[in-house]
């Protein structure tokens, strides 16, 4: 997750602007989710498909609540405890990696319905899909939890009582931090897409069969090749960095922007995307969404005299 920092060279009218876009798109992302969240709670949530789309949905909402609090924060209040950070990180964290294996959940998912289609109700059962949802979530806390004891191991107690910029790299910047948090990403990062180009290639195989319904197929197909446009652009969060270092020396007056940029690029466009992967695609789920935006529309007659 990346987080520009306040600068001295942000005047009010960029601070204003910058702080107004992430806290607008935030608000404006984040009613839309929670009223999927709320279609699902009353329609939706005995089918496993939409449990793991909920989930994806509900860990997006928590990952932009943290990632405009601490946009905001960085200019508000730079300095905050180091206690409160790590905290704040490891949420963040955690949803990060959520997203992901998330995703390939999701793939397997649809990989089942329509490569296994008879036993699909036995597999994908709710039970079974809550169970792996708190194994995704298990397995993403791991990684933001051994970044706070390493820092307990190789900090002295004191640094818990200061203040620091809250920034990943402020905060877990040893060196067994940085090994660490390479080789998750690569190891997390190798297997979803393993997962992700298995489950494409066995679905489009099977589009040859003659059993297979071509439409529930294609369907298919084309959720999961959106699940890999959405792990790109949750990868950019790996890439800013190296964006930021050959831009910078190219726009040396513009590096706060391109930080800006990258930002709202890597930590809030791909939230935007996720009620479209199944939200606005599915047929079942669109009409219910249709209905509920309706029913919120006000109608406002005009007063006859």
């Amino acid at each position: 997750v990346t987080y520009p920092s306040r600068t001295a060279q942000d005047d009010f009218k960029d601070v204003f602007i910058k702080n107004f876009i992430a806290i607008f798109f935030g608000i404006i992302i984040n009613y839309i989710n929670g009223s999927f969240v709320f279609i699902f709670s009353r329609i939706f949530y005995m089918e496993s498909r939409y449990i793991l789309y909920i989930h994806l949905v509900i860990n997006d909402m928590i990952l932009l609540c943290i990632t405009v609090t601490l946009h905001v924060v960085s200019y508000a209040m730079p300095l905050i405890n180091v206690s409160v950070c790590c905290v704040l990180l490891l949420v963040g964290s955690v949803t990060t990696k959520n997203t992901p294996m998330s995703l390939a959940g999701m793939a397997v998912e649809r990989y089942i319905a329509i490569c296994k289609p008879l036993r699909h109700s036995q597999i994908c059962t709710v039970r079974r899909t809550y169970m792996l949802i708190s194994l995704i979530c298990s397995v993403a806390f791991i990684p933001g939890l051994s970044d706070v004891f390493i820092l307990v191991l190789a900090q002295p107690l004191t640094i818990f009582s200061s203040r620091v910029l809250c920034y990943p790299l402020a905060v877990f910047k040893t060196t067994y931090h940085l090994d660490k948090t390479l080789a998750v990403n690569i190891i997390l990062m190798s297997f979803v897409w393993i997962a992700l180009i298995y489950t494409y290639f066995r679905v489009l195989f099977t589009t040859k069969t003659a059993t297979t319904d071509p439409v529930s197929t294609k369907k298919a197909q084309n959720t999961i090749l959106l699940h890999g446009i959405q792990l790109l652009f949750c990868m950019m969060s790996y890439i800013t960095p190296l964006l930021e270092l050959i831009l910078f020396p190219l726009f040396p007056n513009d590096k706060f922007k391109i930080m800006f940029a990258n930002f709202f690029i890597a930590s809030v466009l791909p939230r935007f995307l996720t009620p479209f992967i199944y939200g606005i695609r599915d047929q079942k789920f669109v009409t219910y969404i249709i209905k509920h935006f309706s029913m919120c529309t006000v109608k406002v007659k005009p007063v006859k005299n």
